[in-house]
């Protein structure tokens, strides 16, 4: 059975193939000199304009901020709750770098990618944040696929130093608070090139630049890379995506034991059967501390 992630894919593609009116490849935009810097406010350079197709997303059961309500919605207004009041500070105790928030799994094709996506499309309903969303996956980079958006510089050329700025690789969005980090040119040496001081000084400046900015990582599985162990040393909260009737327990435990350093980690038991109408959806568990986060069915 294909993953949530491939069947959201395949599900856009479709519906770009269908209609004539969609556009085959999103609209990409320079934006003009004359104005001002988009979510970078005090930066010389200028982020790009992509255009996301919002109708294709909503069909292929991603959130979008301005469609009706619905069951996914309502789901993730609960998750991110903890989650954005631990981001601003105002959680049960201080967390550092509590606005940078990593969404992993154990292994793929558990639904890591869908869920990083529609959290940060909840989070840019909220008044009062902005969200930045970083494809992280260094070995199977998938949020650019799936948003139908172009890969291009990103994550990984400001890491080794290609660009001073980050907002001349920021993708800018038709959604107001969301802008995007592509994962940026593959390394050999990625794992290497996350674990060194230039990553350090770099999350350091994410977190710090913006006090109303949510990032959003969507890294690699933790048992399958060692990527996804040495970014989840850098976060404030990891969010564990957890496929129910597939992952063992002993699978997320192993899972959660390579993590332990982080102080807040939310276990979410994706396409757990739902009360209403023998649906699907999220569980969610949610602490501090290893082993602190149990698995609950909604």
């Amino acid at each position: 059975m294909s993953s949530l992630i491939e069947q959201a894919a395949q599900r856009l593609e479709q519906l770009r193939q269908a209609g004539a009116e969609m556009p085959a490849a999103p609209v990409v935009q320079t934006i003009g000199a004359a104005q001002e810097p988009v979510n970078e406010p005090h930066s010389a350079f200028l982020s790009r304009r992509v255009e996301i197709d919002l109708e294709a997303l909503a069909a292929a059961g991603i959130v979008s901020p301005y469609a009706p309500r619905s069951q996914i919605a309502d789901q993730f207004r609960v998750i991110k709750r903890p989650l954005i009041r631990n981001a601003m500070g105002k959680g049960a105790s201080s967390i550092a770098h509590g606005n940078l928030i990593m969404v992993t799994s154990a292994l793929a094709g558990e639904g890591k990618t869908f869920t990083a996506i529609n959290l940060a499309m909840s989070m840019t309903t909220e008044l009062d944040y902005t969200v930045m969303l970083v494809d992280a996956d260094v070995p199977r980079p998938s949020v650019m696929k799936v948003l139908g958006l172009p890969e291009g510089p990103g994550l990984l050329d400001l890491v080794i130093g290609e660009s001073g700025d980050m907002s001349s690789m920021l993708l800018k969005t038709n959604i107001d608070k969301l802008t995007i980090l592509p994962i940026g040119t593959p390394h050999a040496r990625a794992t290497e090139l996350l674990a060194s001081d230039a990553m350090v000084r770099l999350l350091d400046e994410m977190a710090n630049r913006y006090p109303d900015r949510i990032i959003i990582f969507d890294s690699p599985p933790l048992l399958l890379t060692t990527e996804a162990r040495v970014l989840a040393s850098h976060m404030g909260q990891v969010v564990v995506v957890v496929q129910a009737g597939r992952t063992l327990q002993s699978e997320v435990r192993q899972a959660l034991a390579t993590i332990e350093a982080c102080p807040v980690k939310l276990l979410l038991l994706n396409q757990a059967r739902t009360g209403s109408k023998g649906g699907y959806g999220y569980g969610y568990g949610y602490g501090y501390g290893y082993g602190s986060g149990e698995q609950q069915q909604a």
